[in-house]
């Protein structure tokens, strides 16, 4: 398979059970470029597509930025089972991941840096860094966007700033996000006044995937929805502010939580764990709602913090196609809800009991503290 490479190790971003990433899982930017003289992707014949493909790749996989690269194709050269892999990971969009022929992909070994060819736009240039590092984020994709200017005529307007498939993204074809794990604000049910918040601040609230996906696992990706009239460096500086607000917010929220709601929190983390390690069919998003409780219940000290690391490994190798390709084979809908929950429970199966004295009582004793029972 073209993608085993990546499957044999985890991406450097990507910083299983770091007390770094509790919140702040992960950070994003991404550009957008397109090169004079030819038609936007949606809109150029295949035959130029092609053509460009054929021009940009090897520019890429020699730049200097890109250090050692360990995968580039053409999108025609993946199965749809290699293509979800790359979406679940992130490297790739889900609209990418339609593409076929004269569209390509480029990723770096340590998966830090993701370019993909005539996706919407000729050049989606995108590096990762684990946590709250946008400013790192950012240092690594300008380096490598420098390069590629030198030797790519990009379609850029004096005053308009880079020119771009979609209006949206035109002056410095940044998008800059942070993906942050917010369960103590849903659980509190403060989630839709922080988004609400945050859109007014001109910043965007989006799902697990991107743009019109669902916030599973109490993941939120938090970035700018303007690129015109603003420096790159006043973005990463603006949303790299907002995240800490909001870090913050959870961080009160869990507090909150233990102070006011102690048994319904317990309760919550307690039952993710019950029906996780004991359950024999999951669903996708069952799984990963859970998972995302049973990290909080870690976070808070109710089981080691060494279980961290296999439930971030879970939640990213029980998606519907990392599953698959371990088992090499394509499964029903059952059949993976059935291997998710059998690998779920066989990962937990040697995890202590939650501890739970220190934040609850027996509730006799909360009614009674004299009481001996």
């Amino acid at each position: 398979m073209k993608i085993n490479i990546l499957l044999q190790s985890s991406a450097q971003w990507l910083t299983f059970g770091s007390e770094e990433t509790s919140i702040a899982i992960s950070s994003r930017i991404r550009l957008a470029r397109n090169i004079q003289g030819y038609a936007f992707p949606t809109w150029a014949k295949k035959i130029e597509r092609l053509e460009l493909v054929e021009k940009i790749k090897p520019l890429i996989e020699k730049s200097r930025a890109m250090t050692e690269v360990s995968l580039s194709e053409t999108m025609d050269c993946f199965t749809q089972l290699e293509k979800q892999i790359l979406v679940e990971q992130h490297l790739i969009s889900r609209e990418h991941a339609a593409k076929s022929a004269g569209s390509a992909v480029v990723i770096n070994k340590d998966r830090t840096v993701s370019i993909m060819v005539n996706e919407e736009d000729h050049l989606r240039i995108q590096s990762f860094q684990p946590a709250l590092r946008l400013h790192e984020a950012w240092k690594l994709i300008d380096e490598l966007d420098t390069e590629l200017e030198e030797k790519l005529p990009y379609a850029f307007h004096d005053k308009l700033g880079y020119l771009t498939a979609c209006p949206t993204n035109v002056g410095t074809g940044m998008r800059a996000s942070v993906m942050l794990h917010l369960p103590g604000l849903v659980l509190s049910e403060q989630i839709n006044q922080v988004i609400q918040a945050v859109s007014k601040l001109g910043l965007a609230v989006r799902g697990l995937y991107g743009e019109g996906t669902e916030a599973l696992g109490n993941l939120f990706q938090i970035s700018n929805q303007t690129t015109l009239g603003e420096s790159e460096t006043d973005i990463v500086e603006r949303i790299t502010k907002v995240t800490q607000q909001l870090i913050t917010h959870e961080q009160n929220a869990r507090a909150m939580l233990i102070e006011k709601k102690p048994r319904m929190l317990v309760d919550q983390v307690c039952r993710a764990f019950g029906i996780l390690s004991s359950s024999f069919s999951l669903s996708s998003k069952e799984a990963l709602n859970l998972l995302s409780i049973l990290r909080m219940g870690v976070d808070l000290g109710i089981f080691p913090y060494n279980l961290r690391t296999i439930v971030d490994e879970l939640m990213i190798t029980t998606q519907p196609a990392h599953l698959q390709i371990c088992w090499k084979s394509k499964l029903t809908t059952e059949e993976r809800d059935a291997l998710r929950a059998d690998l779920i429970r066989k990962k937990l199966s040697g995890a202590k009991k939650p501890d739970t004295k220190k934040f609850i009582k027996p509730y006799t004793e909360e009614k009674n503290p004299n009481t001996n029972e």
